[in-house]
């Protein structure tokens, strides 16, 4: 993917544009946009290609916006990203807004994932726990991964907690080989 400067700078934009109210709707219009950029070459070949015109590319994302029920917001600022030729990196875009999004919220989010489905119990005390950890309230998302074979591996933004006998063990194995 091509690397676009001030990723976080479109994402303070969006922010400031639909506001706190308008962003989870956003945000989820453009996860949309993202993964279907991410899914089909020819959609992405359409909105990246210097070889269609902007006022093509216009018109594909105002029948995008149209078809999918998007707020006026949202296509507009789809427009801007592809007149900017910004909308290549709307995948991190959009990891940018919600992460800003959630700052602003005072939430974390966290990945968890385990070999197993977790309690209700357990997940009320590691909601606890977490919370006290970042001091915020969290948004959990849960990932199955049964090559874990025990424990649980957590990601809260870029920090990443493993007690997975997975993680242990290749601890263990980087130690035996550094001697």
């Amino acid at each position: 993917m091509k690397k676009v400067k001030g990723v976080k700078k479109y994402a303070k934009q969006f922010l400031s544009t639909v506001g706190l109210s308008g962003a989870p709707q956003g945000i989820e219009q453009l996860s949309a946009i993202a993964d279907l950029m991410e899914k089909d070459k020819t959609f992405k070949n359409l909105m990246v290609s210097p070889i269609f015109t902007g006022a093509e590319t216009k018109k594909a994302v105002d029948y995008l916006g149209q078809k999918m029920k998007m707020a006026p917001e949202a296509t507009r600022y789809l427009q801007y990203l592809s007149d900017s030729k910004a909308i290549v990196a709307l995948p991190v875009i959009v990891e940018a807004i919600v992460s800003q999004y959630l700052e602003m919220k005072k939430r974390a989010k966290v990945v968890v994932t385990t070999p197993v489905k977790i309690s209700k119990a357990y997940e009320e005390q590691l909601m606890g726990s977490l919370k006290k950890l970042t001091g915020k309230d969290v948004d959990l998302e849960y990932v199955m991964d049964p090559s874990l074979l025990g424990g649980i591996r957590l990601q809260v933004g870029s920090t990443m907690y493993d007690s997975s006998i997975k993680g242990q063990l290749g601890l263990l194995k980087d130690k035996l080989i550094k001697g």
